[in-house]
């Protein structure tokens, strides 16, 4: 039996990654093709490597079938309901950093804070008979966020790409997204409220409370993080 740690398939995330670990004298290898999800752990014994969409990452570690895995604090929070109690938070990486706000329409001079956007809300629906729109990937999160802050007045619509240009496609009235630059939203016209930070995120190992362990795997697993943290 080995310790499975999950790591992301691809891109700039699995990178990062590799050299975080690296960095602390851990090689992790991706074998094989480009279409080949197959790794390989270096450095110590009794651990292997398995890649997985960044995504996939949260469940998998809820599901008890990773020990431990690399993902967004977005995602981990956003995928895993009652998140704290399946995984924890061992180290942030310090990469992948992006927030998660709330952006109006920058024409909305009126609304600034989220009791704006509650009054524009109900406006909108006065005005349209339907509720305000806002676009987003992240419905759990966005969902607490503005029960928090009193909005009540409003429905979600599913986006899973190019959010930022709902509103311009009229498709949404307001966006809930990840951004780390802030240049597409002002590409798109668009403005964060000034108290519409949803989440700060980025890039952090999590270990897995339900994974079950031998005695010999809670010995690697503890040669590991002392490796590693």
């Amino acid at each position: 039996m080995t310790i499975k740690l999950g790591v992301p398939s691809k891109g700039r995330l699995m990178e990062k990654t590799f050299e975080w670990f690296g960095a602390r004298g851990i090689t992790l290898l991706r074998t094989g093709s480009d279409r080949e999800y197959a790794g390989a752990v270096e450095g110590i014994d009794g651990v292997s490597l398995v890649l997985l969409s960044a995504g996939e990452i949260p469940r998998e570690l809820a599901a008890g079938r990773l020990h431990l895995g690399v993902t967004g604090t977005d995602l981990v929070r956003e995928k895993l309901a009652l998140w704290d109690q399946t995984v924890e938070p061992m180290a942030e990486l310090g990469f992948g950093h992006a927030d998660l706000i709330l952006a109006v329409p920058r024409a909305w001079i009126d609304v600034d804070t989220l009791d704006d956007l509650d009054a524009a809300a109900a406006s909108f629906r006065a005005a349209h008979g339907f509720r305000m729109r806002i676009a987003t990937k992240y419905h759990r999160l966005v969902r607490d966020f503005l029960k928090s802050g009193g909005v009540a007045d409003y429905a979600l619509v599913d986006s899973q790409g190019a959010t930022e240009g709902t509103v311009a496609n009229e498709t949404a009235e307001a966006i809930a997204d990840i951004t780390s630059s802030g240049e597409t939203l002002r590409a798109n016209h668009l403005k964060v409220l000034s108290d519409g930070l949803i989440l700060n995120s980025q890039a952090t190992l999590w270990r897995s409370r339900k994974a079950p362990m031998t005695d010999q795997e809670r010995v690697t697993l503890k040669e590991l993080t002392d490796r590693l943290l």
